[in-house]
């Protein structure tokens, strides 16, 4: 049975989720026409439906379960820590552990703070930096993605009609205030020149240059060394924080995308991984930096807390996890993610279409079009691209393999090379669906 199909348990419960949400979703992103199927569980590789349907899951939840489903060490250190409760209005031992361990891995992270979410740790890296430099303007790169605050939101959805020559501010949603719009520099990725002319301008007026060292909307591309180590450079002189967004890019190696390409930033917001499959985010940095937050003896200069921040099972969870990803962890990670690249890439060539896989480690993402992507704008996709991705997304779905709608990929360790098969037999059909 499709879960499409008007007598299938996805239907039922997609007609129910009309009547509560709106547009059936409290979660766009993953949202598919008609409807997606609804999952009742997940182990391993593997998820499956409320009608029975298994599905080899490439998507890990957007790259938070770098295990898989239901790891058992992970479960085991949630069950356990279930038995002794779930939230405490006090400290645990526990956020000292997974604390420890991530400052352990990276030399930059002096100082680390915990918060509920990715998107959460962007926005108070960002408000730790005007606090750090008395100054309320930030840049970011065109089109990445950083979450759901407005400041970090600014500039990530522009398309042709609206991104100007030089990239504009453009709002995120109607309404967005001008106000927001003034205080974000947007810069183009990839273009030293424009790039330092545009900060040149800016002076001394940024708070923070905002990065993601290997965005999804570059399909995963990382950024050039030099481009890197201008930004790197240009800030310090203007007195400037660097902050990596790694919500995703954490994932890139032992000491995250900052070890494996040499850059230290002044501030790391992380997520996802971290938390081995619970909520969580972090803001991690140099210690004088990390000094606003404090405590109210201390007369801190942000405040930032929240109901859920460092629960003990999101701790449990995230160490447990972190702890299994050892450099063994990472080689096989690297190993897979090559492994899955140039398999792809092999099948791509052989359908004879315009398209194309790009990424690193263990990230992948397939594009609708074979033209080279070094920015935002190189990956920007037509109306007439969306929906060959779509047509690919859904042809891969109804052959049982799940991909992000966007064609985003995301490893896990407990896969193996022949996991990946019903990946690679599911492409052929798919590309030529789509591209009919």
């Amino acid at each position: 049975m499709h879960w499409t199909s008007p007598e299938s348990r996805s239907r039922s419960l997609y007609e129910r989720a009309r009547k509560i949400f709106p547009g059936a979703n409290t979660r766009q992103q993953i949202w598919m026409s008609p409807y997606p199927p609804y999952l009742a569980s997940g182990r391993g590789l593997w998820v499956t439906d409320v009608d029975g349907h298994r599905y080899l899951d490439l998507t890990g939840n957007l790259g938070v379960l770098i295990h898989g489903h239901a790891h058992p060490l992970v479960n085991a250190a949630i069950a356990e820590q279930l038995e002794h409760g779930t939230c405490f209005a006090l400290p645990t031992e526990a956020e000292l552990r997974l604390g420890g361990l991530l400052c352990g891995r990276v030399p930059g992270f002096e100082r680390l703070r915990f918060t509920n979410t990715g998107s959460e740790a962007v926005a108070v890296a960002l408000r730790a930096a005007r606090a750090f430099n008395g100054r309320s303007r930030i840049a970011r790169i065109e089109g990445v993605y950083h979450g759901s605050d407005d400041l970090a939101a600014v500039g990530t959805d522009s398309s042709p009609d609206n991104w100007g020559t030089d990239p504009a501010s453009t709002p995120r949603y109607p309404g967005m205030p001008a106000a927001i719009l003034d205080q974000v520099l947007v810069l183009p990725a990839n273009d030293l020149e424009a790039t330092e002319r545009l900060l040149a301008k800016a002076g001394d007026t940024l708070a923070a240059i905002l990065v993601d060292p290997a965005p999804l909307r570059c399909g995963f591309t990382p950024l050039d060394s030099d481009y890197m180590a201008l930004l790197r450079d240009l800030s310090r002189r203007a007195g400037t924080l660097l902050i990596f967004d790694e919500v995703i890019a954490f994932r890139l190696g032992f000491s995250g995308a900052q070890g494996r390409f040499g850059i230290d930033p002044d501030l790391t917001a992380l997520g996802k991984i971290i938390g081995g499959g619970m909520p969580i985010g972090a803001v991690a940095g140099r210690e004088d930096v990390m000094a606003v937050f404090g405590n109210e003896l201390e007369a801190a200069r942000v405040p930032a807390s929240g109901t859920f921040t460092a629960n003990p099972v999101s701790m449990v969870a995230g160490d447990a996890a972190m702890s299994l990803l050892d450099s063994a962890a990472f080689e096989h990670l690297e190993h897979l993610g090559h492994a899955v690249r140039e398999r792809a890439a092999s099948i791509i060539l052989a359908a004879g279409v315009p398209a194309q896989i790009t990424g690193i480690g263990s990230l992948f993402c397939l594009h609708p079009h074979d033209r080279q992507i070094r920015d935002y704008r190189d990956y920007h996709r037509s109306r007439e691209e969306v929906a060959i991705m779509g047509r690919i997304h859904r042809s891969l779905l109804e052959q049982r393999v799940l991909l992000t709608p966007n064609g985003s990929g995301f490893l896990a360790t407990v896969m193996r090379e022949q996991d990946l098969e019903a990946f690679f037999t599911a492409l052929p059909a798919a590309l030529a669906t789509a591209f009919a």
